[in-house]
């Protein structure tokens, strides 16, 4: 199930989907089930809904068109099926900027540690993995990033002679956020996600997405998977944008859960996320993520990624980083696992709901073609601009 029941009816959940008499997308509300068409001219887009103070009753009251059920229509967004000619899933974002922070769990910042050192080298991993872990054993996992005590932690790591770039934004004051794709060319539930074709060591990454509006309100959350190159982007820091930033490389979905009474910043907080990878090899990885474990908190990284420094007038969403870190061998001994075409990776949150894609080559998951300036003539087209 997409969303369970109990939480769909508890929650508001606000989305996309792709309306072939429209030729265009629709911002869509979740009602008992049904999707329903909410798109007007006060929010023909979904920056448009969250900028509203309350988009909560917008989505509960605007009057609108009945598309169908959540299950057929999830039907016809499965890879394959999805098409111009069908009503499907996507993203639930659209003119926001897709940003994403990186390292913000210590068990996650000694892998980017390992990649690193490792420069980009499977085989050498486990080697560095065992040193790394004996310097560093758990004591990282209680210190506030910026703080006299990881000031001190990092000089040792300096006398070790092991720092890192990415122990320096795991600990130190400023987190790490980067541009993880263009706004518009994130894809939705029951797409291919995309690998870049020269990557051999590669991973899903399952993380909370905030979505948050040009004055830095959140306004709700859902879930993304911020596929990770750890070969490519081992080998340099500088290779960061070629790792992240492909076609189809951001997966963002189902919908976009509206912060209200049932549901909030806290239970962002709180969240549990479970991850599955099973693979047309028989192969089964499973996974999780606790953002009880993430050492920023999610309005710091909120605040360091906007503020007077930086302006989102469209707003943006907001990867919050993994705790999941794959060392579970695929294949030969001692080089962890990767990722083989045909994966089909589900990452769920019970508040959430689940996203659900399978993994191609960015090469042969379907082109980028409907970008901004597309839905701006189509939208006006429609009379709603």
């Amino acid at each position: 199930m997409i969303i369970n029941q109990e939480e769909m009816e508890a929650g508001h959940f606000v989305g996309r989907v792709w309306r072939p008499d429209a030729g265009g997308p629709a911002v869509v509300a979740l009602r008992k089930g049904r999707v329903i068409d909410i798109t007007t001219r006060e929010t023909p887009t979904m920056r448009d809904l969250l900028e509203q103070d309350d988009p909560v009753s917008l989505a509960d009251g605007t009057a609108g068109e009945d598309l169908g059920s959540l299950e057929e229509i999830a039907r016809n967004s499965a890879e394959g099926r999805a098409g111009p000619d069908r009503v499907h899933l996507l993203a639930p974002c659209d003119l926001q900027a897709v940003k994403a922070c990186g390292v913000t769990f210590a068990r996650s910042m000694i892998e980017r540690v390992i990649e690193e050192k490792a420069a980009g080298d499977p085989e050498k991993a486990e080697a560095i993995r065992k040193r790394v872990t004996a310097i560093i054993g758990e004591s990282l996992r209680s210190l506030v990033p910026g703080s006299p005590e990881a000031m001190r932690v990092k000089q040792a790591f300096i006398e070790e002679g092991v720092w890192s770039q990415y122990l320096e934004v795991g600990i130190g004051p400023d987190a790490e956020v980067f541009t993880k794709c263009q706004p518009m060319s994130s894809v939705g539930w029951g797409a291919a996600v995309g690998l870049h074709p020269i990557s051999r060591w590669n991973n899903p990454e399952p993380e909370v997405v905030l979505a948050v509006d040009s004055r830095g309100a959140v306004k709700g959350a859902t879930l993304g998977n911020d596929v990770n190159l750890r070969d490519v982007e081992g080998r340099s820091a500088l290779l960061l944008g070629k790792a992240k930033d492909n076609n189809a490389s951001c997966s963002i979905g189902p919908f976009i859960r509206l912060f209200d009474d049932s549901y909030g910043i806290d239970d962002v907080r709180n969240a549990e996320l479970e991850l599955v990878v099973k693979g047309e090899d028989g192969f089964v990885l499973n996974g999780r993520s606790s953002m009880k474990e993430i050492s920023r908190d999610p309005l710091d990284l909120v605040s360091q990624t906007r503020g007077r420094h930086h302006q989102y007038p469209d707003g943006f969403v907001l990867f919050l980083g993994t705790l999941f870190a794959p060392v579970e061998d695929r294949d030969a001994p001692g080089q962890g696992f990767t990722h083989k075409p045909g994966d089909v990776v589900t990452i769920s949150n019970q508040q959430l709901g689940a996203l659900v894609n399978t993994v191609r080559l960015s090469t042969e998951c379907p082109e980028w073609t409907f970008g901004t300036s597309a839905l701006m003539r189509n939208l006006a087209a429609r009379g709603l601009l």
